[in-house]
């Protein structure tokens, strides 16, 4: 994640049938769809049958954040709660100069504290409907890739303002399997979205970046937000009520949650081009980014308050990537991997009728992959903004291209400007949240700097946005003499449309405007030959893994709802078990251990109130529910929908899942619901918070003097 935040598939009826009689595939393997969740194969494991009012109201019962990642409704009053690392760009958002809520915690000890995040939307999903039919019709017989895919795209943007019309809710039309299905999903939005506690950052990520993605875990990495409707706490009819009880070994447990991409269904073409270029890259370039952001925050206090977050995001991504890349690197995964492509050719080819029905695709994507392995750099520095780092910038192009494309038809825009995605958008650009320039200039300048090494001093476009004067000065002058950061300019600009842009002389505006019928070129490059013949063929991918015998894991992961299972379960490293479990103790052992120096050093609020703390009671632990990126926030719950935890993390060994499962050593990190009120109540003061999840009514206990509070002066 970062600041610059920002498929599934219905299975046909006979599909699931197979997909389900087929037997487990890989152990808990699946990020399954809602309304494709095998039931049977749960029941004949664990010897519990969800039913439908179940698998609804967990549904119902889960949000989707959107700026990258899961949460769930916890109260009636609209309590949602979620990773202190998916809540944190609100929380330094509302920070200020002498009022450190990343450092110090954020509690409201009363409604009217609860302050409310400037740009973050939470969706719920309503209703999922099958519209398969009609987009994939809108690729008429005899037109090219790239017309088919302009069709369908325009036909994704009809069915979704139709559904924004007509319902007033968010509206996505999903693709699954490459395009083999599509599915409508139909979305109520909450944009007032107060938070309501958070602690320290130290305790939410606690052991830093050498503990990130590693176990035994300690950390603390919640957040609680409240949702508000018409200046009122929301009132929820389904959420999940609060465990006291936890788990134990070997319990079943559920994972509701939105896990952000995976690769288990690409082709061998399309993993090496990940593995030989996209994830190197991507490394480096945030290897760059970490080495700035560390340089600006050791220059002040303040720096490094303006820059935390950034840094943190950047340090995950990292290490994520890395993880993701040893399993493209692993001979005996990417071995599977083509074993299982081959004799999938091998079935398409011994069947004449179905051979002549799907082609060759796996060739045709492979030529597609080559496309996109010759436009990689011009479509990432200039198109997808590396070389633009900057959220000023980033408003910039959003301005410049909103203005184009509001004047087209709804089918003939970029799908970002369709209809129905304008009310997002727009909540993103007159957001309030602070924008500090200093920090602007130093990343702005360095990515131009990026841009130049990777482009070429020579490229044109680079020639064009330096013109002569290096990285650094370019940067000065875009920033400084911008007011992109003013909402106000920011809103008359877009209402102004056209003739505002053209008229502008913010140089920033005038930077976009100018090189974006190069970023133009490359994105219609990108969308027709890459983009329409990955989606065609990998449709005809998906027809012949159907006819060899249905699929024994759901479609890819597309950040939108899944539902995953598992066990709670140790494991064995390097001959020694690992218990499933941590403690509140095992904190502070923690912590002793590496000398109390950061990032192991534990806040004063847990230290002055360890004599308090029930030191037994259960922190982290670990499952074999299978997650990935995006999982962020998600609920863990029981079989009686309770929650029992919340995904923050897995274990180095649970990266590789992102292209396959193995629950050898792979784990999925939970924060335990006991020590979650355990510290409320014992570390924090947070009574009223703690008495609304297990459904008490009481009055809070007075603020602690440690903790920063947001609120109305004496």
């Amino acid at each position: 994640m970062s600041r610059r935040h920002s498929a599934l598939v219905w299975i046909t009826f006979f599909v699931l049938c197979i997909l389900i009689s087929c037997g487990a595939a890989l152990a808990d393997e699946g990020m399954w769809l809602f309304n494709a969740f095998p039931k049977e194969r749960v029941q004949q494991k664990y010897g519990f049958e969800p039913t439908q009012a179940w698998l609804d109201h967990v549904r119902l019962s889960s949000v989707r954040f959107n700026n990258g990642g899961s949460g769930s409704f916890v109260s009636a009053n609209g309590l949602t709660f979620t990773n202190h690392h998916i809540g944190a760009q609100c929380v330094q958002q509302l920070s200020t100069h002498g009022r450190d809520y990343m450092k110090g915690g954020f509690y409201a000890a009363t409604q009217a504290d609860e302050a409310r995040c400037p740009d973050l939307e939470l969706n719920v999903l309503q209703k999922i409907e099958d519209v398969t039919g009609r987009i994939q019709s809108a690729a008429r017989p005899g037109m090219s890739a790239a017309e088919a895919g302009q069709a369908q795209r325009a036909a994704m943007s009809a069915v979704e303002q139709e559904c924004a019309s007509q319902t007033g809710l968010r509206c996505d039309v999903v693709t699954l399997y490459s395009g083999e299905r599509y599915h409508l999903y139909q979305y109520k939005k909450y944009t007032d979205v107060r938070l309501v506690f958070a602690p320290e950052f130290d305790m939410a990520f606690f052991g830093g970046d050498p503990d990130n993605f590693t176990y035994p875990r300690y950390d603390l990495d919640i957040t609680f937000f409240r949702v508000y409707e018409n200046g009122q706490p929301a009132k929820i009819t389904n959420f999940f009520r609060w465990s006291s009880s936890g788990v134990k070994d070997n319990d079943l447990i559920f994972v509701s949650g939105n896990p952000g991409s995976t690769g288990r269904l690409l082709t061998v073409a399309q993993l090496e081009f990940l593995g030989d270029v996209d994830y190197p890259s991507r490394l480096e370039s945030y290897a760059r980014r970490i080495r700035l952001l560390q340089q600006f925050a050791g220059s002040s206090a303040e720096n490094a308050r303006i820059s935390q977050e950034e840094l943190f995001s950047y340090q995950n991504a990292h290490k994520a990537i890395t993880g993701y890349l040893s399993g493209l690197k692993d001979p005996q995964l990417m071995a599977e991997k083509r074993d299982a492509e081959q004799k999938l050719r091998g079935f398409v080819n011994s069947r004449s009728e179905l051979k002549n029905k799907v082609g060759d695709p796996w060739d045709q994507i492979a030529a597609a992959v080559q496309v996109n392995r010759d436009i990689y750099l011009p479509l990432t520095y200039l198109e997808r903004r590396r070389g633009f780092n900057s959220e000023m910038a980033s408003y910039a192009r959003d301005l410049v291209r909103a203005a184009s494309e509001k004047k087209k038809p709804n089918g003939e825009r970029l799908r970002e400007y369709r209809d129905s995605g304008l009310p997002s958008l727009e909540q993103h650009l007159f957001s309030s949240a602070p924008i500090y320039k200093s920090l602007e200039t130093a990343e702005l300048a360095d990515s131009l700097a990026e841009m130049q090494e990777k482009m070429g001093a020579d490229n044109a476009v680079v020639a064009k946005v330096l013109n002569g004067k290096s990285p650094r000065e370019v940067a000065e002058q875009l920033i400084s003499g911008s007011k992109l950061d003013e909402v106000a300019v920011r809103k008359q600009l877009y209402t102004g449309g056209e003739a505002a842009i053209q008229a502008s002389q913010d140089p920033l505006i005038v930077l976009m405007r100018n090189i974006d019928p190069e970023a133009r070129a490359v994105r219609k490059q990108f969308d027709d030959q890459v983009d329409s013949v990955t989606r065609i063929q990998g449709a005809q991918i998906a027809k012949a893994r159907f006819q060899q015998g249905g699929f024994n894991e759901p479609p890819d992961a597309t950040f939108t709802l899944r539902l995953s299972y598992g066990a709670v379960r140790g494991y064995t490293e390097a001959g020694k078990p690992v218990p499933y479990f941590t403690t509140l103790g095992g904190a502070f052992e923690h912590a002793a251990a590496h000398g109390h120096q950061p990032p192991y050093q534990l806040p004063a609020s847990w230290t002055s109130h360890k004599s308090q703390l029930n030191l037994s009671t259960p922190l982290n632990f670990v499952s074999t529910a299978d997650i990935i990126g995006g999982n962020s926030g998600s609920p863990t719950v029981n079989r009686g929908g309770e929650v029992v935890g919340i995904i923050f993390d897995g274990n180095i060994q649970s990266l590789p899942w992102n292209f396959q499962y193995d629950d050898k050593q792979g784990r999925a990190v939970h924060v335990d619901s006991r020590g979650i009120l355990e510290t409320l109540r014992n570390v924090y003061g947070a009574a009223r918070l703690a008495s609304e999840l297990q459904g008490e009514s009481g009055n809070a206990s007075a603020p602690l003097p440690h903790q920063h509070h947001r609120g109305r002066k004496p």
